[in-house]
């Protein structure tokens, strides 16, 4: 695996997994669903194996990928999933040695088939969905790789293996649909008339999408930046004639709008997060008016703090104001405090500030934080056993 297949962005592992059950080709998905400890990559994290041993995608630093990759032609040669297990806390265990992860590790490896394709489909159309997979079972009510899919668009299961009792899927629907709206991923245990089964619940969320106002070269960066951070990224030029995709390849979409009719050109929802960087100030202003009586939390403007209170003393002398709340959710000037000029260091800059937003949190060093690095949701089953 190239060190271009190991850090491609999640959507382009997911996209290259739906890619493999639309070609019915042979290959093994690997997926980490039990975290214990410290690891560098969390539940839901997947890996795809064909049958040359090509993988997309990663499950660590490296430090496992060669052994799964192993293991994925035992699997493709029997047919069947298993779970495997690495524990890379022990100094004296060969797979903590001289490890950087200090935890144990859970990876199902499946065949791939076409049970995952509704959720991935989902995911290409912008929607959210929970894929719950059976681990482990004590009753024959299920077995090993059962699957269902919580389509959480229409509040819907789809029973795809295995049989799935109404009351069962009853259960399972709030936490479905919690995980499918924040895209993390859980195992959770519940008895079934006294037997234990363990399934995966892999929240799939539909991508943010940040939106670039601008069509310069410092645009550029922003955009690959983001591309590479798992946004979709959509550049909307204010002048149509200097608007193309071939001028931005890393975006997913690029159009073109009158600044004033941005709310009639796009979705705009509270998982689209806006920069606008067009460098004119009448656009700009038009821009930023549209924006705030949108829903988008974050709305990021390029250019000093004179210049933004420019804009509003221009507002004010047409006769608009704007209340604490209309400009709440205004960054300006955007990015984080790095101590950084060029181009490619400002667009760090904006895309960890964009981030940071999207994930609730207060920018710092991670040093200086006591808590667990990635936040976990708590799932509550009546049926979950303890």
């Amino acid at each position: 695996m190239s060190s271009q297949e190991w850090s491609i962005p999640e959507t382009d592992v997911l996209g290259a997994i739906h890619d493999a059950c639309r070609s019915d080709r042979q290959a093994v998905l690997a997926t980490i669903v039990r975290v214990k400890g410290s690891a560098y990559r969390r539940p839901g994290t997947k890996m795809l194996i064909d049958s040359d041993g090509n993988g997309v995608g990663s499950l660590t630093a490296g430090c496992l990928e060669n052994e799964v990759r192993s293991l994925a032609t035992a699997v493709l040669e029997s047919g069947e999933s298993r779970v495997e297990r690495f524990d890379l806390s022990g100094d004296d265990d060969v797979w903590g040695l001289g490890i950087g992860c200090n935890g144990v590790i859970d990876i199902l490896l499946e065949p791939l088939t076409d049970t995952f394709e509704p959720a991935l489909r989902a995911f290409e159309d912008g929607e959210n969905g929970t894929v719950i997979t059976v681990l482990d079972s004590e009753t024959e009510t299920f077995a090993r790789g059962d699957r269902t899919y919580y389509h959480d668009d229409t509040s819907e299961f789809h029973d795809l293996v295995g049989a799935w009792p109404d009351d069962v899927l009853n259960h399972l629907k709030d936490p479905a649909s919690t995980l499918a709206t924040a895209g993390n991923a859980e195992p959770v245990t519940i008895d079934i008339s006294g037997s234990a089964v363990t399934l995966f619940c892999n929240g799939i969320a539909a991508p943010p999408e940040l939106v670039v106002f601008g069509t310069g070269h410092d645009v550029t960066p922003v955009v690959k930046l983001a591309r590479l951070a798992d946004f979709r990224v959509t550049v909307v030029g204010f002048r149509s004639a200097a608007t193309t995709g071939d001028q931005f390849p890393d975006a997913n979409r690029v159009i073109s709008s009158s600044p004033a009719q941005i709310r009639n050109a796009l979705e705009l929802d509270e998982r689209t997060y806006a920069v606008v960087m067009s460098h004119n100030f009448v656009d700009d202003r038009l821009a930023l008016e549209e924006l705030v009586q949108s829903p988008v939390p974050y709305i990021g403007l390029m250019g000093p703090h004179k210049r933004f209170e420019e804009m509003l003393e221009a507002f004010a002398d047409e006769g608009r104001t704007f209340t604490e709340t209309e400009l709440s959710n205004v960054y300006t000037p955007i990015g984080l405090d790095i101590g950084s000029g060029a181009p490619y260091q400002i667009a760090m800059s904006i895309v960890s500030e964009v981030l940071a937003v999207h994930n609730d949190r207060s920018p710092d060093h991670l040093r200086n934080r006591d808590a667990a690095l990635h936040d976990r949701i708590d799932i509550e089953l009546d049926k979950q056993s303890q």
